[in-house]
């Protein structure tokens, strides 16, 4: 086997999910959108939105993060 430094990149496959939520959410997402909209000038659509909103609390829980490396 050659030995190189870059790694076997990992599965890249995007993975969709379907999901139920409440109407107030709902409406926070929609205004997350266009507070996002405010802020860098260019619309995004909720569901583009919400798999960088999810990595991004998953990154800054520092109680999941310890439990993860237990794991």
């Amino acid at each position: 086997m050659i030995d190189i430094k870059l790694p076997k990149l990992p599965d890249r496959a995007p993975v969709k999910l379907t999901i139920t939520v409440a109407p107030d959410l709902k409406r926070a997402l929609e205004e997350y959108a266009a507070v996002y909209e405010q802020a860098y000038g260019q619309r995004e659509a909720v569901a583009d939105l919400i798999p960088f909103m999810l990595a991004r609390f998953l990154e800054a829980d520092r109680g999941f993060a310890k439990a993860r490396v237990k794991t």
